[in-house]
Formats: C-alpha cells, sequence, structure tokens
C-alpha cells in the first residue's frame, strides 16, 4: 500500500456507491476488500467512508426510499474550484445535475452527465482529501469511460479538465488516454454498440491479490460475474456485479 499523492485537477479522487441497503452492501465489500467504515459527509443522506488501515478508499451511501435509480459507482474527479469546473461542464455540453453543493466540511462536489450522458462526479477537496491510498488490495486502480465511439466526449473532458490525450488503438479499438502532466489517468473507451440497457457509463476497476480467488469471492458473497477472468492491457481482471447490480471490474494489475 502506497500513499496517494496529491490529487491535481483531472485525476480521479474518489469513487462512491449510492445504494439501496447499506448495511448489506458494507458487508459485501468488508468480506471482498477488508474495507472498514466511519461516518461521511451527509448532505444527501445516510453516507460512509470506506477504510483500509484507517485510510480513506472510496464511499457508499443510501438510496432515499422508493428511488429505483440503476446502481452504479460514480468516479470524482479533483478540481480547484467545482463551481467554475461546472460550469465549463455544462457550457462544453455536458448537464449539472447534482450542486455545486458543500458536502458539511468534506469538500464541494457537483455531480454531471457528459454529452453522452455518463455521470461522473467533480470534487473540490477540503477536510477530506480524497481516496488516500493506491496499490492496495481493494484501492481504486483505474477509471474508463466506455461509449460508443469517442470522438464528441473526447473534446468535452478535454475542454473541462484540459487533458492530454492519446490514441491507443490496438486491433483497430477505438481507446483514447487521458493524461495530466504526462500521466495517463484514465481512458475512453468506443465499445461502437453498448449492452442492452446500458448507456455510456463509468466503470471503475478496484485492485485484487488474485483476480480468480476475488471472482469466487463475489458469487459467494451473493454477486455475480459478468465476464470472467481475461488478461487485458491494464493486467488480468474480470467484470463482476455486487448483490445489488452495481457493476464494477477487478484487476491485478501488471507491474
Amino acid at each position: 500500500m502506497t500513499e496517494a499523492t496529491r490529487h491535481t485537477p483531472g485525476t480521479p479522487c474518489w469513487a462512491s456507491l449510492m445504494v439501496h441497503r447499506l448495511e448489506e452492501t458494507q458487508s459485501f465489500y468488508h468480506e471482498l476488500f477488508g474495507w472498514d467504515f466511519s461516518p461521511g459527509p451527509q448532505p444527501l443522506g445516510p453516507y460512509v467512508r470506506a477504510l483500509l488501515d484507517g485510510k480513506d478508499v472510496a464511499g457508499l451511501g443510501q438510496l432515499p426510499a422508493g428511488r429505483e435509480a440503476p446502481l452504479s459507482w460514480t468516479p470524482y474527479l479533483a478540481a480547484d474550484d467545482t463551481d467554475s469546473c461546472a460550469e465549463s461542464a455544462r457550457s462544453s455540453g455536458g448537464t449539472v445535475a447534482v450542486g455545486p453543493l458543500d458536502a458539511a466540511d468534506a469538500g464541494r462536489l457537483a455531480i454531471v452527465a457528459d454529452p453522452s450522458g455518463a455521470i461522473f462526479g467533480i470534487w473540490q477537496r477540503a477536510a477530506l482529501a480524497g481516496t488516500a491510498v493506491r496499490g492496495a488490495h481493494g484501492t481504486p486502480a483505474w477509471q474508463e469511460l466506455l461509449t460508443v465511439e469517442t470522438a464528441a466526449v473526447r473534446k468535452f473532458y478535454e475542454s473541462v479538465f484540459g487533458y492530454e490525450t492519446e490514441d491507443a488503438r490496438t486491433d483497430g479499438a477505438d481507446r483514447v488516454v487521458l493524461r495530466v502532466d504526462g500521466r495517463p489517468v484514465a481512458a475512453l473507451h468506443g465499445l461502437g454498440r453498448l449492452p442492452r440497457q446500458r448507456g455510456s457509463h463509468w466503470m471503475i476497476s478496484f485492485e485484487v491479490d488474485g483476480v480468480e480467488r476475488a471472482a469466487r469471492q463475489v458469487t459467494a458473497l451473493g454477486g455475480q460475474v459478468l465476464e470472467p477472468p481475461e488478461d487485458g492491457p491494464r493486467g488480468r481482471t474480470a467484470t463482476v456485479a455486487d448483490p445489488e447490480g452495481a457493476v464494477f471490474r477487478i484487476v491485478h494489475s501488471a507491474r
């Protein structure tokens, strides 16, 4: 486990999931990733911070009763000024769905949909610095936008966050790497066609010590393996869903 460096603007700085059954979801991720939990900011309802060895990793929140929105892990991208970043997103063709608002003393956030409809967050840090560790079992490892094609959203993310972008086409794949200060921080992946009933969305990968073992554990804990383990550009990976259906990837990174 290593300490995360300061989250410069545009870098993924947090991962959050809103669920219907918060206690059961905490139990799933505690068993899978070893997360412990501590109360977090409550501006939108009950919320807990996931911890590894006392350091912040991610967050889980409780959806309001009766809300039947699809469950999805949401990445937050760092900003020096959430308000101006949200306004830039709006003027570049995105939609500001929530905020900007203060999350108690943790920071200032907004929830945005890009022009393809993919949801992400903007976070200006305050007392809570964001994900504080990396490289260990149960820590966010990579974020990738899955969409039909990358051209339009590429311009959006370049405009809003100032990313340097690089075509990373292999075997004809439509893939763009987003860089901050020359460092790859995320990617856009044009699939040509998206799964039925699933629009453009960000996919978060979590580091695990062994993909096959973690995939078996997902099933044992009531989740599903949607795509079995295979080797990919960032290491061995599998796509899974937790018991409430929130989809994420597990990866053993190639180092």
